[in-house]
């Protein structure tokens, strides 16, 4: 069972994300929020595996809020999922950067919301089908540092090259195929890559497979 929060300033909102998740086998709506201070108090309370967390809320915004949350080692489980109205550039940098495991919009189908709840509970990384690679290319390009790039050295020449693919977006299959290794064999390289680099999830080795230059 999947247990998600919903963080949400609207009651429509939670509402409608509640009604849709209610009727998922697999997934357990277990706490909502009206803002980002009660998204974290009751994330502490609950331990939700997902946060579906809207970014403009009173008293603390989701980004501020996610930012927290990806910092707080008592939530080291929980991945975020930033949901929101507003298709800005501004906004998928900073969730990616906060820690954000996933961006959807929220005129998202409600299959494809419950199939991302689950991608990101799984440890994948999801972005909506609007927001390219381009944009997170674009992103990541103004605030290379050398820092990123010389991490590079923690990681091996085999390594580089998986965390290049997963910047590209490609799952562990087509990692495999694409380097000719088996998927379980490019499952580790890329669980090696996370813990060297100490990324949370995949969308975390994307953000740094672009900052580090690989992509």
């Amino acid at each position: 069972m999947i247990r998600v929060l919903l963080a949400d300033d609207q009651a429509l909102v939670r509402a409608g994300f509640h009604a849709l998740l209610a009727r998922t086998a697999d997934i357990e709506v277990v706490g909502e929020a009206t803002d980002g201070i009660e998204a974290i108090e009751t994330a502490h309370r609950v331990r939700p595996d997902v946060v579906l967390m809207d970014v403009r809320m009173p008293r603390l915004d989701g980004i501020a809020a996610t930012a927290r949350m990806c910092s707080d080692p008592m939530l080291s489980a929980t991945r975020i999922i930033v949901v929101t109205t507003f298709e800005l550039d501004e906004y998928i940098h900073s969730a990616l950067r906060a820690g954000a495991s996933g961006f959807l919009l929220k005129d998202v189908e409600p299959d494809e919301l419950r199939r991302a709840v689950r991608v990101v509970a799984h440890g994948e990384a999801l972005l909506a089908p609007s927001v390219t690679r381009r944009l997170i290319s674009e992103f990541t390009r103004r605030t290379r540092s050398s820092e990123k790039e010389g991490r590079l050295a923690l990681i091996t020449d085999r390594e580089r090259e998986v965390v290049a693919l997963v910047g590209q977006g490609l799952n562990n299959e087509e990692i495999a195929a694409s380097l000719s290794i088996s998927p379980a064999t490019a499952k580790t390289h890329v669980s090696r890559a996370m813990t060297k680099l100490s990324a949370r999830d995949r969308a975390q080795l994307v953000v740094f497979a672009y900052e580090s230059g690989l992509v």
